[in-house]
């Protein structure tokens, strides 16, 4: 990947548009790359106006699709509820959400614009049941679980968890939401005998039984705390997988968030975490990557293969350019399996490319600028033979 308007070629350079948040540094550090790359400035259309029936796309545009969140008016229209930390609602954002995209794709494919992503693929992407199922029928290795694919059946609350945790002989289980993200109803559930329960979790409970995203991770110690969580959540769709061992770094659970830009493992981080969750906003910190190939070599392990299970996972996607691959390390850095693939998985500042993966020195913006620099150049160059 070479970042500069020259590698597109010979004539015309792709248009960029972006739709976002205007005021999200998403689309702030997007802007940013295609500055950088000596390219007009990106065009931003703004998921109000989508929502609102109002988009407008030109010939020749390349639409970059970015996360709905961080603004309060975005998520009332999508999840219908006033207070943005509240957790409810994630069935109703999904459904309102991939309708959004799907119009934006129609509205843009009849402009004669190129969407990068498609509605299929975020349909699957932003439910992890069916993206769990896609990843598990493509061999690519995930976490055990008895609501994978879109025939499962569905879980109508903790009775239905608790007997799936039992015929699966699961003690210690993830439960999510369907169409949740960063971590939103998560519940990392430990069991050991009838009454015997606890469960880590960002969510928290009023006293009228609504259900908040907090900063702070809290655990549940009673079957009835766990269950009256479950039950509030499910009407909104659950997940359930094995909680895999992870491995550690420094006395701190680890795992990894590889970013697939064009099919290549461009960018990696480390989270570390004393809780089960390790993302960044929830007390996680990034830690040390030369550790983690130097434990997965002493292991016995391979990290070009870990990068390739994550180009894998991609590839169950093929029409969505870059996303963000949780690769989760078990069996002390030996093996690793998919936990989540993640559309919008790009947010890492300040992080440049792996060694030989054609990004480096490149944030992940940039990376995917570059690429689709490269793509209209081979593709002229193609024509032109």
């Amino acid at each position: 990947m070479s970042l500069s308007a020259s590698s597109a070629g010979d004539g015309q350079v792709p248009r960029f548009v972006v739709v976002g948040n205007p005021d999200n540094r998403r689309v702030a550090f997007f802007e940013a790359a295609v500055r950088s790359a000596g390219l007009p400035p990106a065009r931003v259309v703004s998921w109000l106006q989508v929502l609102r029936g109002e988009a407008a796309f030109g010939p020749d545009e390349c639409v970059r699709i970015d996360s709905p969140g961080e603004d309060a008016e975005v998520e009332r229209l999508l999840r219908g509820v006033d207070d943005p930390t509240r957790v409810e609602g994630s069935a109703r954002w999904y459904a309102r959400f991939t309708a959004a995209v799907a119009a934006v794709a129609g509205v843009a494919s009849a402009a004669g614009a190129e969407v990068l992503g498609s509605p299929g693929d975020t349909s699957v992407l932003f439910d992890k049941r069916l993206c769990h199922g896609r990843l598990d029928r493509a061999g690519v290795s995930v976490p055990a679980s008895p609501t994978s694919g879109p025939g499962a059946t569905p879980v109508r609350g903790w009775s239905d968890v608790r007997e799936l945790l039992r015929e699966w002989r699961m003690p210690r289980a993830f439960v999510k939401l369907a169409h949740g993200s960063s971590a939103s109803g998560v519940l990392a559930v430990e069991t050991a005998g009838p009454g015997r329960i606890r469960a880590s979790t960002s969510v928290e409970r009023d006293a009228h039984g609504r259900l908040y995203n907090s900063l702070r991770v809290r655990r549940y110690t009673s079957e009835r705390e766990v269950g009256a969580v479950v039950d509030a959540l499910a009407p909104d769709g659950l997940h359930i997988e094995r909680w895999l061992p992870k491995s550690s770094q420094r006395g701190r659970a680890a795992d990894l968030r590889i970013v697939v830009v064009g099919g290549r493992a461009t960018h990696a981080v480390v989270r570390t975490s004393t809780s089960p969750m390790t993302n960044l906003h929830l007390g996680g910190t990034r830690g040390d990557l030369d550790e983690v190939r130097a434990a997965v070599a002493a292991a016995g392990g391979c990290w070009r293969e870990a990068l390739a299970m994550c180009e894998r996972a991609a590839a169950c996607f093929p029409r969505t350019p870059s996303v963000g691959v949780d690769l989760l390390p078990t069996a002390g850095w030996r093996r690793f399996a998919v936990g989540e693939v993640n559309a919008f998985g790009d947010l890492l500042p300040g992080l440049t490319g792996l060694p030989g993966s054609g990004a480096e020195g490149l944030d992940t913006y940039a990376a995917q600028v570059a690429a689709v620099l490269d793509r209209a150049r081979n593709h002229r160059a193609v024509t032109a033979s």
